[in-house]
This record gives structure tokens, sequence and C-alpha cells, in this order.
């Protein structure tokens, strides 16, 4: 049986005989309205993924690379590396830096490229550093990967 629309609420659905009290999704507050204060066992305030995500870049030592997976992997979260890949979209913005061009993908291939600017920067960061990019793609990758889980466990 469909779910009937409630006549006081009109676009809020509520299944038929549900006491249950229905809140609009306008009375939720945001983020922004309602903050949460999480203190982890340390003392310390709870940090947001995002911020983890650059902890973790921030340890990638010079002359090498890591992946968007692995760094995901580090942080308990394996299936999350496209949330990495958004957090080191905005790492450009982020104080301390964070060495965002040292973050491929699962196959050496610089896939954030192209938020870079100029184009051709992220390329130009790594051969700096003495890592070999030809066709957007580290040449001696198993070499140069670094695995985060490693170092910090």
């Amino acid at each position: 049986m469909p779910a009937k629309k409630t006549t006081r609420n009109p676009g809020i659905y509520k299944p038929p005989g549900s006491k249950k009290k229905v809140v609009s999704a306008s009375k939720i507050k945001t983020n922004s309205e309602a903050k949460l204060n999480a203190v982890g066992p340390s003392g310390k305030k709870d940090q947001s993924f995002f911020e983890l995500v650059y902890e973790v870049a921030r340890q990638i030592p010079y002359g090498r690379v890591t992946t968007y997976g692995a760094i995901a992997a580090c942080l308990g979260t394996r299936l999350s590396a496209r949330m990495v890949g958004w957090a080191m979209n905005g790492a450009d913005k982020v104080n301390p830096d964070v060495p965002a061009h040292r973050v491929v993908n699962r196959v050496g291939l610089l896939s954030g490229k192209h938020h870079f600017k100029p184009p051709g920067k992220m390329e130009k960061l790594l051969k700096k550093e003495g890592i070999i990019v030809k066709d957007d793609m580290i040449v001696n990758f198993r070499e140069k990967f670094w695995d985060p889980a490693e170092d910090f466990l």
C-alpha cells in the first residue's frame, strides 16, 4: 500500500498508522547552526575527515607518492578514496601546505592534474622531486609508492 501524504505538512510522507512525529527537513539544524564539539580519548577535539586526510598527506616523504585509496585505508575508510580526492581538490586553500601533488590514483596516473593551476604544475612538482612521469603516469610507481598504513601502524 503506498504511503499517504499528510495534509498538515505537504511534501512530507508518513506511513499509514505511524504515530511517530515527522520533522520537516527545513526545521533540522545544519552543521553550521548546531556544532557538536566531540572530544576524543586524547582530549583533543574531533577532526573532520578532510583534516585527517591533510595530516596523512603531509607525512608523504619527499620524492615518494601515495594513492587516494591508501590514504582512505590508513584512516580506516578504505571505500572513501573519492572523498580523499575531494579533500585533495581543496588542499590548495589549506594552511599549512598539503603536498597534494604526491597523491595519485591506484595505478600511478596523475588523475588530479587538472585541479592544479597552471596546467602541468603537478607533473612539474613531481619531476622536481625526482619522480619520473611519462604520459601522465609515474614510471617507477611501485618503487616510489609510500603506504601510510605501514608507517602509522
